[in-house]
């Protein structure tokens, strides 16, 4: 997939891992796109960048994507790479003393899952009039091997994963290459309540997505990603343990 001359779209574009991709795309002669609920954030982002546009919409709301839509296919005929970055996440999931785990699971599947298939089918009709074009959704390692404390965040990451896989075969024959980045823990403030200060910059989890993206990697493990996802296959129990710091 090439990685320059395109019109790309960035959810969750204005801060953490969206942003450092929106700060490498626009670097590189790409038109970016770049959404985010907070306004205020959004312009502050879309001033660091060139080539840059900013649009304030939130993804899991049904009105805001269809205005969204609407204004990408006036105004941005030629869009060609898609990125699924917007992600919600509650934080810790105490499974045996919550007592809203259905609100904090419904939150993250409607956001991580069922807002990018909408979104997703809506830009397709756009996608497949290019010539060469990509969809992105950034799912984790936990789509693989979920976290205890991150149980129902992982089990979108899940349904995020298989879908995915779906998609990519959907599209075989067509113009629109369907790519995976999973990340491990990255240090931004979305990662704040899981101890985000441990995981690796999000300018590294934007390197190797190009990187990736470059060689049509469609599966692309970042950093210490791949090495889990190695022990998964081997030893899937291993993995549990290793990732929730459990003697195997």
């Amino acid at each position: 997939m090439k990685t320059s001359q395109n019109t790309v779209l960035i959810t969750g574009g204005s801060a953490g891992i969206g942003f450092e991709i929106a700060k490498q795309l626009s670097a590189k002669n790409n038109h970016v796109i770049i959404v985010g609920r907070n306004p205020e954030r959004l312009q502050k982002a879309a001033a660091q960048l060139q080539n840059v546009t900013a649009i304030n919409a939130d993804i899991a709301s049904a009105a805001d994507v269809e205005a969204l839509v609407a204004k990408l296919t006036s105004d941005f005929p030629k869009l060609n790479v898609v990125i699924n970055n917007a992600g919600a996440a509650s934080g810790l999931s105490d499974l045996l003393n919550n007592t809203d785990t259905f609100e904090r699971a419904s939150a993250e599947i409607h956001t991580n899952f069922l807002s990018v298939i909408r979104l997703n089918e809506k830009l397709l009709p756009i996608l497949k009039k290019q010539t060469e074009a990509a969809i992105v959704n950034v799912s984790s390692i936990v789509a693989f091997v979920p976290g205890k404390v991150t149980a129902t965040y992982s089990a979108s990451k899940a349904a995020l994963h298989s879908y995915t896989l779906s998609l990519r075969i959907s599209l075989t024959d067509t113009a629109v290459k369907v790519f995976e980045l999973m990340p491990p823990l990255v240090d931004t403030e979305f990662s704040t309540e899981i101890g985000g200060h441990n995981g690796i910059p999000a300018s590294q989890v934007a390197d190797e997505f190009l990187a990736g993206l470059e060689t049509d990697n469609y599966e692309i493990r970042v950093a210490g990603t791949e090495q889990l996802y190695q022990l998964f296959l081997s030893s899937p129990t291993e993995a549990l343990n290793a990732m929730n710091s459990r003697p195997s």
